[in-house]
């Protein structure tokens, strides 16, 4: 029998490994983009970025420490420069994907960081396994930028659990709507209508904000932001905004707000503010073809019809008048119940100058009753025009209200 050299004995003692074994190593090197280990075999071990982790430009220095055991994964015996390759992220996606088998049978709610965005979804890792999630599935509402969510940890359940086809799919959505009913049934059992809340703006339209009171939306109509005039909702609330508003009403499921608090009601103590008789100074806020509207302070506007604003016959009275402008008139009528100020600028106003020289006598008379006169007529006056166009200013209230 003859004797084995040196190097025969060697190759002997070193163990005999296969493609797709799975073998126990330790690390004897690190660098930033490859793991170098001693797997008891004649030549070492390379363990690259890619094949230990789906997290792309990660640092392996500051996963893994010299003298670290690490189970891995050969998939080349000879990778053409005399190193073995391997993987150990292949054996993490192994055990992922039992934890996965596990969760997806028992419906288990799960928790893992985005590693990836896409156009379609998102990619989150469970100990090296793929879990994607449709961009329909991740949020209860739409979201057209998915950005914000890399790196996030997020919960999900699994709905579909296929390893061999590479289907694995997560759900939020489910959750997220799952613990808003929640919410939304607590929130409706303490609620009641003339309680203060705080919420934050979510979505703002023409016509309205929806506020999310936590649990459920309520709707603050644009009549109701303010005992002033709004023109434009966008120009006043942003999403993410707090605001503090009163429920107004509940119907159903549907929630109404207003911000209309009833100790910020400019009409209170308006019946001497703005009597009969006095003069007051406004701007004008918005013109009709009958009339303009002057507010005197903000929440209370009231009407100079176009026959009150001169002694001269004006047509229209954007011909005379401009939003903005400043204007100073008598109070002749003051009607609380329903909310209305009529104005008149022709009230103070001089009366006409006499064309007869026969007529002086009878102007010292006139003079007394003169301002008297005139205050009643344009009363008299505004009362039938003002009654002509109510049905207009209802009209154009009902349509501020829809």
């Amino acid at each position: 029998m003859s004797e084995l050299t040196f190097e025969q004995m060697l190759e002997e003692s070193f163990k005999t490994i296969h493609n797709g074994e799975v073998v126990e190593g330790t690390v004897i090197d690190v660098k930033p983009d490859e793991i170098i280990l001693n797997i008891g075999y004649k030549s070492d071990g390379i363990v690259t970025r890619n094949e230990y982790s789906n997290t792309p430009n990660l640092d392996l220095t500051t996963c893994v420490k010299v003298g670290d055991p690490m189970e891995v994964k050969v998939l080349k015996v000879n990778d053409g420069e005399g190193q073995v390759l391997l993987s150990y992220k292949r054996i993490a996606a192994d055990k992922g994907n039992k934890r996965l088998e596990e969760a997806f049978n028992n419906q288990e709610v799960l928790k893992a960081p985005v590693t990836l965005v896409v156009d379609g979804g998102l990619n989150v890792t469970v100990e090296e396994s793929r879990v994607f999630i449709p961009a329909s599935l991740v949020s209860d509402t739409y979201e057209k930028d998915l950005s914000k969510y890399m790196g996030q940890e997020i919960e999900f359940v699994l709905t579909e659990f296929n390893p061999r086809k590479r289907r694995i799919i997560g759900d939020r959505k489910q959750l997220l709507m799952a613990e808003k009913e929640k919410q939304q049934k607590e929130l409706f059992e303490r609620i009641a209508v003339g309680d203060v809340v705080e919420g934050i703006v979510k979505n703002v339209t023409d016509f309205g904000v929806f506020i999310d009171i936590g649990g459920a939306d309520g709707l603050l109509h644009i009549s109701e932001m303010s005992w002033g005039r709004v023109e434009n909702p966008k120009k006043v609330f942003k999403s993410g905004q707090k605001v503090r508003v009163f429920i107004k009403d509940i119907s159903g499921s549907k929630i109404a707000l207003s911000m209309k608090f009833e100790d910020e009601n400019p009409w209170i103590g308006a019946d001497e503010k703005f009597a009969i008789g006095n003069v007051v100074t406004g701007k004008v806020a918005r013109m009709t073809d009958f009339g303009a509207f002057v507010e005197l302070e903000p929440g209370i506007d009231a009407l100079l019809h176009v026959s009150q604003i001169s002694r001269e016959h004006i047509e229209k009275p954007g011909d005379v008048l401009h939003v903005g402008d400043e204007v100073t008139a008598k109070i002749v009528d003051f009607n609380p119940a329903d909310k209305k100020i009529s104005l008149s600028v022709k009230a103070l106003l001089d009366p006409l100058p006499e064309e007869s020289p026969a007529e002086e006598s009878a102007e010292e008379t006139a003079e007394e009753v003169a301002e008297e006169a005139v205050a009643e007529d344009a009363a008299e006056e505004v009362k039938e025009q003002v009654e002509e166009s109510t049905e207009a200013v209802e009209e154009e209230k009902s349509t501020e209200e829809e």
